[in-house]
């Protein structure tokens, strides 16, 4: 996937803390999710000054359910740009993901079987708003 824009990451990363909050809020958290938000957060080169410009402190940090369908939508895209951002699948990655996509209120079938094409799909050359196009178009087929 081609690199997104600045106002792109900066979505990415909100989606990202907002699925950091969802797994804060149940308590006691698997070391390996954490250990896949942890790599996300790497690997979106989180920092203290994204915090601090989208003011958010991490104490107060709370899940946000998205209430329309098309931010729930963008919200799974930007699941499938962290998912590959390593060019790699890894199993606790699609279990991390499914759960945030249930909690958005996808149907885990669904889920499975969108990271299921994403792993065995070649991106490389296409760009992002493409991938973000077939994301959007695989899940309205499947959800209809």
């Amino acid at each position: 996937m081609n690199t997104l824009n600045d106002e792109q990451i900066r979505s990415v990363k909100k989606s990202y803390l907002n699925i950091v909050a969802l797994f804060l809020e149940q308590g006691k958290m698997e070391s390996r999710y954490l250990r896949c938000l942890l790599k996300w957060g790497f690997q979106l080169r989180l920092s203290p000054d994204d915090l601090s410009q989208e003011k958010i402190d991490l104490t107060e940090l709370s899940y946000n359910h998205p209430d329309h369908r098309a931010d729930q939508l963008e919200a799974i895209y930007h699941l499938t740009f962290m998912i590959y951002l390593d060019r790699r699948v890894e199993d606790v990655e699609l279990e991390v993901a499914t759960i945030y996509a249930e909690k958005l209120g996808f149907k885990a079938q669904t889920v499975t079987e969108l990271f299921n094409s994403i792993a065995t799909a070649d991106y490389d050359g296409r760009s992002s708003v493409d991938v973000r196009q077939e994301v959007f178009d695989f899940l309205k087929l499947y959800e209809s």
